[in-house]
């Protein structure tokens, strides 16, 4: 058994999604080019490498990227997870769908964590240290007068929330 990494080529302002794939699914998503987190990832797991195509996780997050996809249904591997992180990011897979948003404090409270600002600020930690984004869509959580963060860059969240239909697309004179 190995996990296997291998890179999505994605459109600007993304350009690439590199993936981690064991043998109980995609377990790994990371912006850009970065081998290096998958193979830190296979060390966490005590996993070997493997470098190969991705299968269905790459195939369903390139028709994603090229908006003929809207879920995702490849097994996930929740292993770089744990407690409360593994709590609230399963919430937000189950309960956000595509082209929905929630707020940091709305899915404190649906993940049980309760509605105070320290439960808000501790789901924005959460969806900084999501090892899934995109697939598990942090992307899709907003702060409740902002967008919010994003470990991808704010030009990425707001290209996913445009392909979603909930951003009205910048113009690129560019």
């Amino acid at each position: 058994m190995a996990i296997v990494r291998s890179v999505v080529e994605a459109p600007a302002p993304i350009g690439a999604l590199t993936i981690g794939v064991t043998p109980a699914g995609l377990a790994l998503v990371a912006f850009g080019r970065r081998p290096e987190a998958v193979d830190r990832a296979a060390e966490r797991l005590g996993e070997p490498l493997a470098d190969a195509a991705g299968g269905a996780a790459a195939a369903q997050l390139a028709e994603y990227l090229a908006g003929t996809r809207r879920e995702f249904d490849v097994p996930l591997d929740w292993s770089l997870t744990s407690g409360s992180q593994r709590v609230v990011l399963q919430t937000l897979h189950d309960t956000v769908p595509y082209g929905a948003t929630v707020t940091y404090g709305e899915l404190a409270a649906r993940s049980g964590l309760g509605k105070a600002y320290t439960a808000a600020r501790g789901v924005g930690s959460i969806m900084g240290s999501n090892p899934l984004p995109v697939v598990v869509p942090c992307h899709r959580v907003l702060g409740s007068d902002s967008l919010g963060g994003f470990g991808g860059g704010l030009p990425t969240k707001e290209w996913l929330l445009a392909l979603e239909g909930v951003l009205t697309p910048a113009l690129d004179f560019g």
